[in-house]
């Protein structure tokens, strides 16, 4: 039985938020990657595709596609009356999207450049920038308008915009896959480290039960330890 994959809309998603459950309609998951994948070698050939920059090895590959991965996506529709501007997330693989909320695709550098330009696109300076030039569409002559500073991999301050973005982006198990190739402990770890975490804040409490009478009270457990 074939896969039913969400179609997203703009609303689908907002700042930090790959997912808000308002969805544009569903489509079968085979149905979509062989149109999808037969679109894209078409487009492949045209020079001004953002495809005809990849490589052939990777166009032939349907587990390439796009919608096969985690990426940026971004609403088309905006207001001047809305809080904010330009609206992007992360959004989960296996998700077809609409022309109301345009994607990036990815064609040279790694997932922490990804992770970067996320944390810079869901910033209030780019924000600002985009409020000064955009009414009502967010389109892709509008994103390239945008001033993107990038001081290289290493410089502490982009680092450290990575990493935040890729924590803030990866949201649940569904990135566990680009929060690896992010550099960032996926969901799920860091649920362990949570439970490991208050295993040990709880051990180094030494929390057991007694009962004992304080100001009138019955007080139901002491404390034998202290946190480290």
């Amino acid at each position: 039985m074939n896969d039913v994959w969400p179609v997203y809309k703009g609303s689908s998603f907002n700042l930090w938020e790959p997912d808000t459950g308002a969805y544009y309609d569903s489509a079968d998951s085979e149905t979509m990657i062989a149109h999808l994948q037969e679109k894209r070698l078409a487009q492949h050939r045209t020079r001004s595709s953002a495809f005809a920059e990849q490589d052939e090895s990777v166009i032939i590959d349907p587990e390439t596609l796009p919608c096969r991965h985690a990426r940026i996506a971004f609403r088309d529709v905006t207001n001047p009356t809305n809080t904010r501007t330009l609206i992007a997330a992360l959004v989960p693989r296996d998700r077809v999207i609409v022309n109301q909320a345009p994607y990036l695709l990815q064609t040279a550098g790694t997932k922490r450049d990804e992770a970067y330009v996320l944390g810079v696109l869901c910033s209030m300076p780019c924000d600002w920038q985009a409020r000064r030039a955009v009414e009502l569409h967010m389109t892709f002559e509008q994103i390239g308008l945008l001033t993107i500073p990038d001081p290289g991999a290493g410089n502490p301050v982009r680092d450290r915009v990575t990493e935040i973005a890729a924590r803030l982006a990866a949201r649940d198990d569904r990135f566990t896959e680009w929060a690896a190739e992010a550099g960032v402990p996926a969901v799920s770890e860091r649920e362990r480290e949570r439970a490991s975490c208050r295993a040990r804040c709880l051990r180094q409490l030494s929390l057991r039960p007694r009962r004992r009478r304080h100001n009138g009270r019955v007080r139901h457990f002491r404390k034998t330890g202290a946190v480290g």
